[in-house]
């Protein structure tokens, strides 16, 4: 064991060789054009490759004994919970879609939209489909092409409108109790779900209320008539449901069974999907959440490689050596977080990576788990969401007919999201009576 714990940078080697192949390539097929860039090498062999390298690396020890902390670390129990959540999510995402909630979610927002407020409308009918529905990226592909459309008719600025497309649909990403990256980080940092949104809603909210006003006096007023579908207010029911009984702290993972069975009934007793349908959709949703779980099961195995060979140690140890304060660990967490999900294009994949780390270095200074939680979900998706690279911001490029660089001057959520966090971390608001003590221990101690 002790040879191992020696093995210090060299241990973080699978995931650098994971990351190398993915956003190497990805970036390299980007630069020659290629459609589905990142899809070239996919992300499952890149982490393959890691793995070849992580059972290579310290060869004084057994590839055995190498296999069973890697197969440890894949199976327990906070791994298996977030998988567990993440087929749940999807599971009830594509039965709430099949029986019509989904569409309805989108209709009701677009009818609730007046023209002459259009931009910030948008933006506020955005943060509610994407908080109901809990995911970005399904946000901007329903919500973009129609306020972009609208927004061209009416004679606006299509950047302006994308841009609150994009933060509106962040906004509900990190708040969203049946989004993947809430789930990962407040499950990965060992939070309550309940609380974790707590915490992100006293940053999103003021964020929020600057971009809607911002949006509402820079962006102009619209003219004409949005064309919005029927919405029957029934289907909406399941959204609401899972939302205010996951808040009330009901386990998560119940609150997903109960939202899934709300679906059939409301769908069958409506006549809008049939029960066979009813349990493909569900099966369909929860297929499309197996790739990220089978993603956090394999990081996961080399997490706990690399921290079997002192990795995870010395990047605490090199990380806290240069920081003074909880301040500072607050900081670095946030960085971290925010980097490797800009570097991974992919916010969910950024945050599992980061939560053992950032778990760390909580520990060490005295850092509650909602707050880690909260500080990994918002860096993550707040530095993704401005990345010219980013899934959204190609949507919404490609229909708004402008440059990334067009739509990130306008980015004036993401941009208050980030402002608005690191004014808690500097002056160490939202703490809980806990850290408060515990910093005031801390500094006792430093004095002597």
């Amino acid at each position: 064991m002790d040879k191992q714990k020696k093995l210090g940078a060299l241990a973080f080697l699978p995931l650098i060789v994971f990351l190398v192949l993915y956003v190497g390539c990805g970036i390299t097929f980007t630069l020659m054009g290629v459609e589905s860039p990142f899809n070239q090498f996919p992300r499952h062999v890149a982490l393959l490759a890691g793995i070849a390298v992580a059972l290579v690396l310290a060869p004084s020890v057994k590839v055995s004994e190498k296999l069973d902390v890697f197969c440890e670390s894949m199976g327990n129990s906070g791994v298996m919970m977030i998988i567990l959540i993440y087929l749940m999510a999807g599971g009830f995402q594509g039965a709430a879609a099949a029986m019509g909630g989904k569409e309805s979610v989108i209709n009701l927002a677009l009818h609730a939209i007046p023209v002459s407020l259009l931009i910030p409308g948008v933006f506020l009918m955005c943060c509610f489909i994407s908080t109901a529905i809990g995911t970005s990226m399904g946000t901007i592909a329903a919500m973009a092409p129609v306020a972009i459309g609208v927004a061209q008719g009416a004679g606006l600025n299509p950047a302006i409108v994308g841009a609150a497309v994009i933060g509106g649909s962040y906004f509900g990403d990190n708040l969203s109790m049946i989004s993947d990256t809430t789930i990962s980080a407040a499950q990965g940092c060992g939070s309550e779900m309940k609380d974790k949104f707590r915490m992100n809603f006293f940053m999103a909210l003021p964020a929020a209320i600057i971009a809607m006003v911002l949006y509402a006096v820079l962006g102009g007023k619209g003219s004409g008539a949005i064309e919005a579908g029927a919405y029957n207010i029934i289907q909406v029911l399941p959204y609401i449901v899972v939302l205010i009984t996951a808040l009330l702290g009901i386990n998560v993972a119940v609150v997903l069974f109960v939202g899934i069975l709300m679906t059939g009934v409301i769908g069958l007793a409506q006549g809008t999907v049939g029960f066979f349908d009813w349990v493909q959709a569900i099966g369909g949703g929860m297929s499309d959440m197996f790739s990220i779980s089978i993603v956090a099961a394999l990081i996961s195995g080399i997490i706990g490689l690399v921290r079997y060979y002192g990795g995870v140690e010395w990047l605490v140890n090199a990380i806290t050596s240069k920081i003074s304060s909880r301040r500072g660990a607050e900081y670095g967490i946030g960085l971290l977080s925010g980097v490797l999900s800009a570097a991974l294009v992919n916010n969910t994949i950024g945050i599992i990576v980061t939560c053992p780390i950032a778990k760390e270095i909580g520990g060490k200074y005295g850092i509650a788990p909602k707050r880690l939680a909260s500080l990994v979900d918002i860096f993550a998706c707040a530095f993704l969401a401005l990345m010219p690279h980013d899934g959204g911001i190609l949507i919404v490029t490609e229909l708004a007919g402008c440059t990334p660089l067009d739509i990130l001057p306008y980015s004036f959520y993401m941009f208050a999201l980030i402002v608005f966090t690191c004014v808690t971390i500097q002056f160490g608001l939202l703490r809980t009576p806990e850290e408060k003590a515990y910093s005031q221990e801390q500094a006792k101690t430093a004095q002597k």
